[in-house]
């Protein structure tokens, strides 16, 4: 690996997430510092207009031209490079020759999907493969699942330290989020309500609680995600279904699994979003909780899914413009329950938005992450935690904008 041509390679980053994936790279680490990376996609044309755009220092960033669905192109580009960093989604369409490339090359590897179905169908296709190899295979390394499953494991180190046992459950709750939901991260779940749809195993995936643990370790004390209004006497709040929670929720028990259950067999882990108490509180989840099975709903035949994505939903493509994604930010709060009752908080923050801004940074740390620091994980089909939990924590710390704190 220590003779590969580059550290990192960003693949679709003439795409608008890869770009800012790019961009950030550039104003962090250079182009002809420590960390060697080039960017990658299928037109030549449209990798010269993003060096020209991004300024003077990206006149000599090495570009290469490779196309995702080209299995010959992946096993090239992947043996360059230390990790293969990509953002050309929904990935169960663009996603699967690059992972089959890594496994087989020992290539450390990073993506932005949620989509649980084809993330499960990449653990049964390469997990051995990628383990043999040294590969860490990375999947959901944005804002899912990023800050919930780093802050996961931050939270429990802590319960550790500071009362000498983990918690037996967490439950993360959404305070406040600015910005808009991902172009394509609303195509990737399009995409995976159209496999549903279509194939009835495919939808057992989705339903299943533990359907990202290992083959064998799929059964816990957590049963389906929320799915109406609730209230939460620890917050003292009413919280309605989290949309992102179908993908957070199985990495992070994927990630407990990975560990060895660390946390104990009967740990839970929940979440959902906060609404506040009172009558008012009720009244904005249920108009969450509405919505959502309206989206949901919509989503589920062919006709009105394609009037969503064709009148209603952000292109893959497009985003916010830099005004609102600096403006943008999310907050999270973590309430973790002991055995003996004690309850521990802890507070997630993030400086963007959560769609762009932060999730182009959180992506972009995972990668360097993967190619520059000690991290002791072996190679397979990994969460962030599994894979790089401390040295990513202080990463995102200091680099990315991030804040994981104890709530006193």
């Amino acid at each position: 690996m220590s003779s590969r041509e580059f550290d990192i390679i960003v693949l679709g980053a003439t795409g608008f997430t890869g770009a800012l994936v790019a961009e950030y790279l550039l104003a962090r680490y250079g182009v002809d510092g420590e960390l060697r990376w080039a960017v990658a996609a299928r037109n030549e044309g449209k990798l010269a207009a993003l060096r020209e755009s991004l300024g003077a220092g990206a006149d000599t960033l090495a570009s290469l031209v490779a196309d995702s669905l080209d299995e010959a192109s992946m096993q090239k580009l992947v043996k360059r490079a230390r990790v293969v960093v990509t953002t050309v989604g929904p990935y169960a369409h663009y996603g699967s020759a690059l992972v089959a490339a890594c496994a087989a090359n020992g290539t450390h590897y990073c993506d932005l999907a949620g989509e649980v179905q084809w993330i499960r169908r990449m653990i049964d296709l390469h997990e051995e493969t990628a383990h043999q190899s040294g590969a860490r295979i990375v999947h959901c390394c944005g804002f899912d699942s990023v800050p919930m499953d780093i802050g996961a494991w931050f939270l429990q180190r802590e319960a550790l330290q500071r009362h000498g046992m983990h918690c037996d459950s967490i439950t993360l709750l959404v305070r406040a989020i600015r910005g808009g939901a991902s172009g394509g991260t609303m195509a990737s779940m399009m995409n995976v309500m159209r496999e549903a749809r279509a194939d009835r195993s495919v939808a057992r995936v989705l339903a299943r609680p533990y359907s990202l643990n290992p083959a064998g370790d799929q059964t816990g004390a957590d049963a389906g995600d929320q799915r109406g209004v609730r209230f939460n006497p620890d917050a003292q709040t009413w919280t309605a279904p989290f949309v992102m929670a179908s993908v957070n929720t199985r990495v992070v028990r994927r990630t407990h699994a990975l560990l060895g259950h660390p946390w104990g067999r009967e740990f839970r882990y929940h979440e959902a979003i906060q609404t506040g108490g009172g009558p008012a509180g009720w009244i904005r989840a249920a108009a969450i909780t509405a919505g959502l099975v309206g989206l949901v709903s919509a989503a589920s035949f062919d006709w009105s899914r394609k009037l969503l994505e064709r009148f209603v939903l952000p292109k893959p493509g497009t985003g916010p413009d830099r005004t609102a994604r600096e403006t943008g930010f999310f907050k999270l709060m973590q309430i973790g329950r002991l055995a003996d009752g004690t309850i521990l908080k802890a507070k997630i923050k993030g400086d963007r938005d959560p769609g762009y801004g932060s999730t182009s940074k959180m992506l972009a740390e995972c990668a360097v992450c993967l190619a520059m620091d000690d991290v002791d994980s072996g190679g397979g089909i990994l969460t962030p935690a599994a894979a790089m939990a401390e040295p990513l924590l202080e990463r995102l710390r200091a680099n990315a904008g991030l804040g994981f704190d104890i709530l006193d």
